[in-house]
């Protein structure tokens, strides 16, 4: 079978891959349909610090068709079902795993960067981490539920409800995302980016209000908008330096902050101004249970994740668009590369 390997940095090909084999409790994926996630993007670069060894075969953003599965498993997984993975391998024994925290397991796996990922053409993975998907939901829009996990996840860390607002900083996949979720449920999402075309994109997905802090100032507007009370929610969802820092001046008092980014480094916050504002800041990791949700948000429309689909292209084409999106990632959101053509 082919698959998607990364050899070393900026080295990318369609690769001869060995067939997998079923083994007890897992089942055989005829995979088709795989997005490209920013973590790709950086193995693809060579930045990626969580990447052990090359060459590896990326992806996690995966749906397929059950090809091969024990008929008699406990999760009523069956031969045909349509499915998209659940990437993040936990051991199911530490604390975190007990408290059901599986997505933050002392020694999490992640499809595609711990270990070979899902981007080939047929793929074992545990029939326990398999989530059945409508069998007429469009192969392109499955794999867009996993990143709607985490994006799903950040909203649930920082307790989002029906009539409140939230900064969402960050207007990737995941940020713009997090926005149609919010109004998914009812809640104002502000989206803050410094790249225009980014917030315009947000605008025409719905999002109400945008910010662009390297052109005014975020923090009055955000305070026009909430008529001077601060958000009662921020999600950080860029990784920056300035952006984590500004989860603190947009927050309302008592305000809730779920810090979704991956910073590069440690990141200097004062903590007088927490204490004061009293202000309850969580970690938001991946997604632990949110995949039923994301699944039918996309399905019945709430969230029309498509709409940050850039392109589609055959499988064969995705090396090509890792460089790609290495080199211009301001000309895509979201790339989708569709595998076998028929089910």
């Amino acid at each position: 079978m082919k698959g998607i390997q990364v050899q070393g940095t900026g080295k990318a090909s369609l690769t001869e891959l060995p067939l997998p084999q079923r083994k007890e409790g897992y089942a055989i994926i005829k995979v088709m349909a795989a997005s490209i996630c920013g973590t790709d993007v950086s193995t693809y670069r060579g930045t990626n610090v969580n990447v052990s060894s090359y060459p590896i075969v990326i992806g996690h953003e995966t749906a397929g068709i059950v090809e091969d599965v024990d008929e008699n498993n406990q999760y009523g997984i069956k031969k045909g079902d349509h499915v998209v993975l659940d990437p993040y391998l936990y051991c199911g024994a530490c604390y975190p795993c007990s408290q059901g925290k599986t997505n933050c397991c002392e020694t999490l796996h992640c499809l595609g960067v711990h270990c070979d990922g899902s981007m080939c053409e047929y793929f074992a993975h545990p029939v326990h981490m398999l989530r059945k998907v409508p069998q007429d939901m469009p192969w392109e829009r499955v794999p867009l539920a996993e990143p709607l996990v985490i994006s799903m996840h950040g909203l649930h860390t920082c307790q989002l409800k029906a009539g409140e607002h939230i900064a969402i900083i960050g207007a990737g996949a995941i940020g713009l995302l997090a926005g149609m979720g919010a109004l998914a449920y009812d809640a104002t999402p502000i989206l803050v980016d410094v790249v225009d075309e980014r917030l315009e994109l947000a605008r025409s997905f719905g999002i109400p209000y945008t910010v662009n802090p390297a052109k005014e100032d975020a923090v009055a507007r955000i305070m026009e908008i909430t008529k001077n009370r601060g958000v009662e929610c921020v999600m950080e969802a860029s990784g920056s330096d300035a952006g984590v820092r500004s989860t603190l001046d947009y927050a309302a008092y008592t305000g809730r902050i779920a810090l979704t980014g991956w910073p590069k480094h440690e990141i200097t916050l004062p903590t007088n101004l927490i204490t004061k504002k009293e202000l309850q800041i969580r970690g938001s990791r991946n997604g632990a249970g949110e995949f039923e949700e994301a699944i039918q948000l996309i399905y019945t429309g709430r969230v029309p994740a498509e709409k940050i689909i850039s392109k589609v292209v055959p499988y064969d084409q995705l090396p090509h668009m890792l460089g790609e999106l290495s080199e211009h990632p301001g000309d895509y959101l979201k790339v989708v590369g569709l595998f076998h053509r028929e089910g």
